[in-house]
């Protein structure tokens, strides 16, 4: 079972008028609240992370060899299509 601790934090009134009725309205308690706010940021934040670490394997250029892959596979298709050869 997890372990909870206690902590404490500061919010603008509005703020925190805005999460005591959004707890009310999903009949949670603001604890409750505020920690599915969190689970919610971090997940998004490692979701961000991996999408970064995606990006920088695919973001870069195509290197001689597949560029004359690439070039060849268009030579291909392009005659296949020219003699229709699907």
């Amino acid at each position: 079972m997890a372990t909870s601790v206690k902590t404490a934090i500061s919010l603008h009134k509005n703020l925190f008028d805005q999460v005591s009725e959004l707890a009310n309205e999903m009949s949670v308690s603001r604890s409750r609240l505020f920690a599915l706010a969190v689970e919610d940021f971090i997940k998004k934040n490692e979701n961000r992370k991996l999408l970064e670490k995606i990006n920088a394997a695919y973001g870069d250029h195509p290197d001689d060899e597949e560029k004359y892959v690439l070039n060849a596979m268009k030579k291909k298709y392009k005659k296949n299509i020219e003699r229709e050869e699907w």
